[in-house]
């Protein structure tokens, strides 16, 4: 009786298979469609291209305490911090991140690093174009990953754009 049942099983997945080899293929048109995404509909908690923000004075958000890098079971950020001076303030706080980089060929877009960050400083963005031939080009410094100065009001558009 089982070997009856396992042929109707095969069977019946084989007709489903049959059935839709004669279908016509529907396919959306991704890299044609309109707007930055062209296309490609993103959910709203998607996990892009990671994002260093900005705070409303135009400063790093970043103070380079390494809870991001402690955080991620990937090992793919690294930083470096340096102390801020008097003349030149890079970040509200005493340190900020000299380098930041991370290895997008490590890199599995769990969200701990987002998660851990205590000054909101990196969230992820709607980057989805990751793919590349060299794999030199899958490290992302900080100056590819950082929000643009763009004044007061626009830097916290900016900001609740990527969050």
């Amino acid at each position: 009786m089982s070997i009856v049942r396992n042929i109707a099983g095969v069977a019946k997945g084989m007709s489903i298979t049959f059935r839709e080899m004669f279908e016509p293929t529907e396919v959306e048109n991704y890299p044609d469609g309109p707007g930055p995404t062209r296309g490609a509909v993103l959910q709203e908690r998607f996990r892009g291209a990671h994002v260093l923000q900005r705070d409303e004075n135009g400063l790093e958000k970043c103070v380079a305490c390494f809870l991001c890098a402690a955080a991620c079971p990937a090992n793919c950020i690294y930083i470096e911090a340096a102390e801020n001076t008097a003349e030149t303030r890079i970040s509200s706080a005493e340190r900020y991140a000299k380098v930041y980089n991370i290895d997008y060929n490590r890199c599995i877009f769990c969200g701990y690093c987002v998660e851990a960050c205590p000054t909101d400083a990196i969230t992820h963005g709607h980057g989805f174009e990751l793919a590349s031939l060299n794999a030199g080009t899958l490290v992302m410094r900080k100056e590819d990953m950082l929000v643009a100065n763009i004044g007061l009001a626009g830097t916290a558009a900016v900001s609740m754009e990527t969050k």
